[in-house]
């Protein structure tokens, strides 16, 4: 299938989503609407994979992980995040959150400002062919986190042996309202192959 296809598509059910939550339409609009999205996923289901999307790899070798719940292009649930790495080693991710991450109302839901962080963080120790999986995370909650544009920000603290520690904050235009801290954890297998390369030549 055609990516950009998928990805407009993936859009779409993301503004569904949003406005089913919203709509107070009719019922007679509302049985129009069922039936459409029953046979949109009667259209789709006529050919699955197996299971969840997973990992793959792109002509260019880059992975790809459209069913990320935080960064999927193919996920309508992602808001998604888009990871953005500066000069000092830091990340930033810009993300607007609208009706579909609702916690309290009008603010985002503290285990959706947990997920951003979590992968904002983790996307500081993270390298190709060197994965880091949290290991932990201390996440502190300064005020609510009301529903629109958000700035998720990251930066590694230290490194030590497997693990890499990291601190990074969420914020709007009130100013910080979630801040974390977390160990990511490089499997022993990855960094065991990285070791043994030979240093690349001068």
């Amino acid at each position: 299938m055609n990516d950009t296809l998928h990805q407009r598509l993936t859009e779409s059910v993301r503004r569904l989503i949003d406005v089913t939550i919203r709509s107070e339409a009719d019922e007679d609009a509302v049985a129009q609407a069922l039936a459409l999205v029953d046979q949109t996923v009667e259209l789709l289901s006529t050919r699955l994979i197996p299971g969840s999307f997973g990992v793959r790899t792109n002509p260019d070798g880059e992975n790809v992980v459209w069913g990320n719940v935080a960064v999927g292009l193919h996920n309508p649930i992602a808001p998604p995040l888009v990871i953005r790495h500066d000069a000092a080693g830091g990340v930033h991710a810009d993300v607007r959150l609208g009706a579909g991450y609702e916690g309290p109302p009008g603010h985002v839901h503290g285990g959706m400002c947990a997920l951003i962080l979590d992968h904002v963080l983790g996307a500081t120790a993270h390298q190709p062919g060197k994965p880091a999986y949290t290991g932990t995370l201390t996440v502190r909650y300064l005020r609510p986190t009301r529903l629109g544009a958000l700035r998720a920000e990251a930066r590694m603290e230290r490194t030590d042996g497997t693990k890499t520690y990291a601190a990074g904050q969420l914020r709007n235009v009130d100013g910080v309202t979630v801040e974390a801290e977390g160990v990511f954890i490089t499997p022993r297998e990855f960094t065991s192959v990285n070791e043994s390369q030979p240093p690349p030549a001068p």
